[in-house]
C-alpha cells in the first residue's frame, strides 16, 4: 500500500510541474536568438538559409521540429497553458507571428490561435502519416510552427495548432520598457 501511495504521490508532483509558467526571457538571454545572426523581430525579409547553416544555429530540438517538422509531444509545451498578454514571434527568425488576444484553450495538448500574422505565416499541403493536413510555416524562414484546422472559435473558425518550441513569447510588459 505504501509503495501505491509513493508512487500516486509522484505522479501528482510530476503533472504539477507540466503546468508551470515559462520564464521570462528576452532575445538577449535567450540561446536560440543570442548567436544567431538571421534573427529580427523587424526585418521581414525572405531568409534562403540552407539547413545545414540552421543545424550549426539552432539547438537539436528546435532544429528537429522547426526545421524537420517534428511535433513536440502535447501537454508538453511551455506555452500550452499560458495566458500573458503580448506577442508570439518564430523562435528561428523573430518574425511576427500571433498575438496572445488570438489564443484559446483548445485542450487539443498545443498552444492554439484562431487567427495569425497574414504577414508572419504561410501554408503548406502536408500530406504526411496518411492524413491531409494544413502546414503553417514562418512566411520569413520557412520553418515548421504547426497546422491549421477548420474546427476553431468564432469569428474565424480556425484552430492554429503550434509548437511550443517553434515560439518566442514577448509580454507586453516587456514591449513597453523599449
Amino acid at each position: 500500500m505504501k509503495i501505491i501511495l509513493s508512487i500516486l504521490f509522484c505522479m501528482s508532483l510530476q503533472m504539477c510541474s507540466q503546468v508551470k509558467q515559462p520564464e521570462k526571457s528576452t532575445s538577449m538571454d535567450n540561446p536560440t536568438t543570442k548567436n544567431n545572426p538571421y534573427y529580427s523581430r523587424n526585418d521581414r525579409t525572405k531568409l534562403n538559409v540552407p539547413n545545414s547553416e540552421w543545424k550549426k544555429i539552432l539547438p537539436a530540438e528546435v532544429y528537429a521540429i522547426a526545421r524537420e517538422a517534428d511535433t513536440e509531444r502535447p501537454g508538453t509545451g511551455k506555452y500550452n497553458v499560458y495566458d500573458e498578454l503580448g506577442e508570439y514571434y518564430c523562435i528561428v527568425c523573430g518574425n511576427h507571428l500571433f498575438r496572445s488576444d488570438a489564443k484559446f484553450s483548445s485542450t487539443c495538448g498545443w498552444p492554439s490561435f484562431f487567427e495569425a500574422d497574414k504577414e508572419g505565416t504561410a501554408y503548406n499541403r502536408d500530406s504526411t502519416f496518411g492524413m491531409e493536413r494544413t502546414e503553417v510555416v514562418c512566411k520569413r524562414c520557412d520553418s515548421h510552427l504547426g497546422h491549421v484546422f477548420n474546427d476553431g472559435p468564432p469569428p474565424t473558425g480556425t484552430r492554429y495548432c503550434m509548437n511550443s518550441v517553434s515560439l518566442e513569447f514577448v509580454g507586453d510588459s516587456e514591449i513597453a520598457k523599449k
